[in-house]
């Protein structure tokens, strides 16, 4: 291994170790001492990589937390372009398929839901950029995308809500998944996930006063 891969590697280790402690502690409860440790790297390391902790913490999110909202964005769009895209139960399908069977393992989903907990906990360093380069991006994408079936007289506002609705809605059943098994009984198996997607579309249909009897 030559010096260009261990100069990656420690940056990599700092990257891991960092997202996995702010995730279980959270910003202001993590010294850059414990970082260095479980990355078995020295202080000057994340100086020199990062510049700061403030620096690292918003690395974190940059190169892990926002990459993984890609993926996840893009297996929706995908599925809207395979078979979902031509009605609003189909688009509240590929939503709510994305965030439940998609593209994250579950290490992926935990440390994902832990980080931005943390951040929407006491906004702050990070909130700025992930509402600008990821959510409000998005949110203008589904707006486009839900726009014709929604009332011609329905605001801006009442639309936003509307995803923001639904989004809680998909994002609940995703990373609340223990308290759901244990007040249904049931385990986050692939039958189970599948029939969550479908009480999510029916669910939404309905809060969107939606009088049409669309199916997913």
């Amino acid at each position: 291994m030559d010096a260009t891969d261990n100069f990656t590697d420690a940056k990599d280790r700092i990257l891991d170790e960092a997202e996995a402690l702010f995730a279980e502690k959270g910003f202001h409860a993590v010294t850059v001492r414990e970082i260095t440790q479980a990355a078995r790297c020295n202080l000057a390391a994340v100086n020199y990589h990062f510049g700061n902790k403030q620096n690292l913490y918003l690395e974190v999110f940059r190169s892990r937390w926002i990459p993984r909202a890609r993926r996840v964005q893009t297996c929706f769009k995908d599925a809207l372009s395979a078979h979902h895209g031509s009605s609003l139960a189909g688009i509240v399908h590929a939503l709510a398929e994305a965030f439940l069977k998609g593209p994250l393992t579950d290490d992926e989903r935990l440390r994902h839901s832990q980080l931005m907990i943390r951040e929407m906990a006491m906004p702050g360093l990070a909130t700025d950029m992930l509402v600008d380069e990821v959510i409000k991006p998005f949110f203008g994408e589904l707006a486009l995308l839900l726009e014709p079936y929604l009332r011609a007289e329905a605001e801006r506002e009442r639309v936003m809500l509307d995803i923001v609705s639904i989004f809680a809605m998909v994002i609940y059943f995703n990373f609340a998944r223990l308290p759901i098994m244990r007040v249904t009984g049931e385990v986050y198996d692939d039958l189970f996930k599948d029939r969550l997607v479908r009480h999510i579309v029916r669910f939404c249909l309905t809060g969107l006063d939606m009088d049409h009897k669309e199916t997913a």
